[in-house]
């Protein structure tokens, strides 16, 4: 541990000097377009705030107060800078990962990468703003240096508007995105769900839903949503696969790594929030589902496709304060998948199966720079030997189960490279994750001997952002 934190901290001098000689007092794009600490929107980023959430929702339109005559830059960094024409950020991720145990039975080095290494986790650049009036952007492009590629990440296009009398207030908007859930706003739904920074090289188990993360940049979807008196907020749209036109919206992400969809595959997001005590307090409530038909192999989008219903349940609540902030956030997943492909050709044990997911977790901040996270994640669902089992030490489900839990620990603590107390706009995490449970058991889960704690890991990470 302490050579661990010895490395990222070489690390992070290293980055003070390149940031003393730029001398750019560097925030995020948002921050520096509406002129508001970073904290202002966000509890602790990534998780919105009540502000944060009716920015996202506007469109991303709120601009800093500037004089009518006032020449705006094309790009900078600076937060006293009048907001850029083109509104540029940068984020930095690295980290070192450590495994609890690589040598049980049939384990090699391959399936360990970077193990007990510094490696760069991502570095990604976004266009993030108002780009005219009524529409603003979140683009993402990462390169991720475990796998040496560069590819375009979560991406969204919004227009919006207010409708407004003395009586009735109702924000109202559209979402062009490739990842079903990044249109949402609060932080409860897969795309922006905690925890908000993990390993890149760790070992994760094999079981997932359709709609945490499966077909993110593989498809393009449009949805159109409105909040009505603050309170009610319903999203209906449809993801199709991001060919033709739109191929943009998976740029980088070969064909083999993508999801292929058949047809279009609709979604939807309802939700009641409320806020009171001078809006130090909130709370929401609500749903979502995506309902998919999928091809089994991506190479050839052709034939009998596997049917994916995918229908979720969220609640959060928050109390924020400048010197005290707490969160609790609740998501489950429920799937039912009719596997009329992949059975067929003899990909999977079951002609049905389902699969059900639940993370959870609670956050206390200190004075909005000190942070402890606990969470627990599980995942359960029927035992298939052809979809879960690889036959592998280290991946395999010697029962076919998908079962898996674990609770992860995290400690936060965010600073400033560039002395601005103001704007923390970098952190340094230390998670620690601990499976109770493994692809279907606690000991021995691959057969190989391995046991579920042997894939416990301590992440030691730098999250820095420009």
């Amino acid at each position: 541990m302490r050579s661990l934190i010895g490395r990222l901290a070489g690390l992070a001098i290293a980055i003070v000097v390149f940031t003393q000689f730029n001398s750019a007092e560097a925030v995020p794009a948002y921050a520096r377009q509406t002129g508001l600490d970073c904290t202002t929107c966000h509890m602790s980023w990534l998780e919105l705030t009540n502000i944060g959430r009716r920015f996202k929702l506007g469109g991303y339109q709120l601009m800093k107060a500037m004089a009518p005559d006032v020449e705006r830059p094309l790009v900078t960094l600076s937060f006293e800078d009048p907001p850029p024409l083109i509104p540029l950020a940068f984020a930095i991720q690295a980290g070192e990962t450590v495994t609890q145990n690589i040598n049980t039975g049939g384990g090699a080095s391959a399936n360990f990468p970077r193990n007990a290494e510094v490696a760069l986790s991502q570095a990604s650049i976004f266009l993030n703003g108002k780009l005219i009036d009524g529409v603003g952007c979140f683009c993402q492009y990462t390169y991720v240096d475990v796998d040496r590629h560069a590819s375009i990440d979560n991406t969204e296009i919004r227009a919006a508007s207010e409708y407004q009398t003395d009586n009735f207030d109702a924000l109202y908007g559209l979402s062009f995105n490739n990842n079903p859930t990044m249109s949402d706003v609060w932080n409860t739904t897969p795309v922006w769900g905690w925890p908000y920074i993990g390993s890149t090289v760790a070992i994760g188990p094999n079981a997932n839903t359709v709609i945490n993360g499966n077909l993110g940049q593989s498809v393009v979807g449009l949805s159109a949503y409105t909040l009505l008196q603050k309170t009610a907020y319903l999203e209906f749209g449809g993801y199709r696969t991001s060919d033709g036109v739109f191929s943009f919206m998976h740029s980088g992400n070969p064909i083999q790594d993508r999801t292929i969809l058949s047809g279009t595959a609709p979604y939807y997001r309802l939700a009641l929030t409320h806020d009171w005590d001078n809006a130090h307090q909130s709370a929401e409530i609500g749903t979502f589902g995506l309902t998919s038909n999928i091809y089994p192999n991506s190479l050839d989008p052709s034939g009998p496709t596997d049917h994916y219903k995918d229908t979720g349940f969220d609640a959060q609540y928050q109390y924020i304060t400048d010197r005290h902030r707490f969160s609790f956030m609740f998501e489950s997943i429920h799937e039912n998948q009719s596997l009329t492909a992949t059975y067929g050709g003899g990909g999977a044990s079951n002609p049905t199966n389902g699969l059900n997911q639940i993370n959870t977790k609670a956050s206390y901040y200190f004075q909005k720079w000190y942070g402890i996270n606990f969470g627990y994640q599980r995942t359960t669902g029927s035992s298939d030997q052809l979809l879960y089992n690889t036959g592998a030490s280290v991946t395999g489900s010697a029962n076919g189960s998908p079962n898996t839990s674990a609770t992860i620990l995290e400690l936060d603590y965010l600073f400033a490279l560039d002395g601005r107390q103001d704007h923390r706009t970098q952190r340094f995490v230390i998670q620690y994750t601990n499976y109770l449970k493994f692809n279907g058991a606690s000991n021995n889960y691959d057969g190989f001997g391995r046991n579920a704690k042997d894939n416990n890991t301590l992440f030691v990470a730098l999250w820095l952002l420009y």
